[in-house]
């Protein structure tokens, strides 16, 4: 089985240490097929603190996430010269929030270094990341509201073309679970999630399987096997696979429990991509 790792993060993603260089080095030794750096890029974070209303930053994490992209792709670019013929090195990016500043999304989609975009939504309109939010002191009802505003805005922003595939779409799920043991049913959202998955088939755009939730406790990659195969009947093709490793120690785990997934759904064949442009391997 080849292995490929397309979300992945290094010392240039503001909740990463791991060293570029090191990662590379281990991708080569895992002979990944193919291995795309997506650091972080933040939209509603882009600017630096200052350009922010101060009762609105406590909604972000960081800023100046423009610094951080340059950095990221400067350096992705130029390893990818000394790795030529060696490894199948991809720039990329995650850009989060999307629609919460589609300038800066803007910007990030025209430059030609990036060869390949994961879109994630990490937060809400209005809310704070999902990884901040207390949720011991929200009642369930109020949880089933941030939910269906998850999914309305990852609705939203698979009908642009701001982005190639859509990034753990059951990630909403994440905290809650691993932190407080809230199991909330999302089914009452399939619907919508339906409807983007049509969406992102119809604008020829794919979804990723996220493992990183089979390491870290919540017990089930990001979405789990019954929403990989609604995305392929809702006519969906393009599947790419990512650890979201943050350590050098997880590149490539759980790949290949995330392409059983695959298989099991029905899918023959993941994707990566260069120049924004999808390439098929074999996953059988």
């Amino acid at each position: 089985m080849k292995l490929m790792d397309c979300h992945t993060h290094t010392q240039y993603s503001v909740d990463s240490e791991a060293d570029i260089n090191k990662c590379i080095e281990r991708a080569a030794e895992l002979g990944l097929a193919a291995y795309a750096i997506t650091d972080h890029c933040e939209c509603n974070g882009w600017y630096k603190e200052e350009h922010y209303p101060e009762n609105e930053r406590y909604l972000r994490d960081s800023f100046d996430y423009a610094a951080d992209f340059e950095g990221s792709v400067s350096a992705v670019t130029a390893l990818k010269e000394k790795w030529a013929g060696k490894l199948n090195l991809i720039c990329g990016v995650e850009l989060g929030q999307i629609l919460h500043d589609t300038n800066a999304a803007k910007i990030v989609n025209a430059d030609k270094r990036v060869d390949f975009i994961i879109g994630s939504v990490h937060q809400v309109m209005g809310e704070r990341d999902f990884y901040f939010i207390e949720y011991e002191k929200l009642t369930m009802d109020e949880i089933y509201d941030l939910l269906e505003r998850y999914f309305k805005e990852v609705y939203a922003v698979s009908r642009t073309e701001l982005f190639d595939v859509i990034g753990h779409i059951t990630y909403c799920l994440r905290y809650m679970k691993q932190r407080h043991g809230i199991e909330a049913d999302i089914s009452r959202y399939d619907d919508i999630i339906a409807e983007t998955f049509r969406s992102l088939a119809q604008n020829g755009k794919g979804m990723e399987i996220n493992s990183s939730g089979l390491r870290q406790g919540f017990g089930d990659s990001f979405p789990n096997l019954k929403y990989v195969k609604l995305f392929r009947d809702m006519g969906g093709e393009i599947l790419t696979f990512g650890s979201d490793s943050h350590t050098v120690e997880d590149i490539g785990a759980d790949i290949a429990d995330a392409m059983k997934t695959a298989r099991a759904a029905g899918f023959t064949r993941g994707a990566y991509f260069k120049k924004r442009k999808p390439y098929f391997i074999d996953i059988e």
